[in-house]
């Protein structure tokens, strides 16, 4: 079906409209760099031929310090483009009008608009902030910033990035920029109580680590303020749900689940995502 439907476009029979249209010869696409609606991804520039070796997360600062039923809803850009938002002031820079920003499903091809609008939704209640807002505080300073701001601030600085939530994250139905989005942000690992089945399987799809506290604890009855440095050591031989330390400020540590749950996504994890380990097996083949 697939060769008979696209041989008779090759061959110029069906729309004439849509034959008529000037489209470059070449055999790969060529990006439009102005274009606000569709861009060349970043996730595989710093991809290397080779498997890296496991590494864990060294020195890093929890981006949000989240509580319980924290959905997709909450995490991926969704809906319309709030004028006051990161997303806006992206889209403003480059002569747009609010009434052309449109949605962030309309510009879902544009990885520069939808890292901006993760963790953007009004209803996002972080326990750095108290209230519900799409604001984060970046720990060092104390400066309260839109979440994006604040992951690009860290990464001008160089440090990693982690979230630490409560029961059921990711709840809701399945988005894949719920997991895109966080790793576009430099989001490294999730620290929680409990996970939604199938973003935590995207979170390992993202080269993301999935953390859980251990049965009967929590951010709470650790004592953890979301204002520590974290410190996440991965042993080169990881193992399905293996338990590790976490090492925090003024020699405490705190035992965590890491849910690999199967071979599958270890193997996924080691090749950075599971984009990294399709490329490499075609590679390979």
């Amino acid at each position: 079906m697939f060769k008979e439907v696209y041989t008779k476009i090759e061959k110029g029979e069906g729309n004439p409209r849509w034959n008529a249209l000037d489209a470059p010869d070449t055999q790969l696409y060529p990006w439009d760099e102005k274009s606000t609606y569709i861009k060349s991804p970043p996730f595989f520039e710093t991809m290397t031929k080779d498997v890296p070796a496991v590494g864990g997360v060294k020195d890093a600062r929890v981006l949000l310090y989240l509580g319980d039923s924290v959905t997709t809803d909450h995490i991926s850009p969704a809906g319309s483009i709030s004028r006051t938002s990161p997303a806006a002031r992206f889209l403003a820079a480059r002569g747009l009008t609010p009434r052309d920003f449109n949605s962030y499903g309309s510009r879902r091809g544009h990885d520069s608009v939808m890292a901006r609008g993760t963790f953007a939704n009004i209803r996002l209640l972080n326990k750095f902030i108290g209230k519900a807002a799409p604001k984060t505080i970046h720990v060092p300073s104390g400066d309260q910033m839109d979440v994006f701001d604040a992951s690009e601030r860290y990464r001008e600085e160089k440090t990693s990035l982690i979230v630490v939530a409560g029961k059921d994250y990711g709840s809701g139905s399945s988005r894949d920029w719920a997991a895109k989005g966080p790793f576009l942000q430099g989001i490294k690992a999730v620290i929680a109580e409990t996970y939604e089945r199938i973003h935590r399987s995207n979170l390992v799809g993202m080269g993301i680590i999935p953390l859980q506290f251990q049965p009967g604890e929590t951010a709470d009855s650790l004592g953890l303020t979301g204002k520590e440095v974290y410190n996440i050591e991965l042993p080169a031989d990881i193992k399905t749900k293996q338990v590790i330390d976490i090492k925090i400020d003024n020699n405490r540590s705190f035992k965590a689940i890491v849910r690999f749950d199967t071979d599958v996504e270890l193997a996924y994890f080691r090749h950075g995502g599971i984009l990294n380990y399709m490329i490499r097996s075609m590679l390979q083949n």
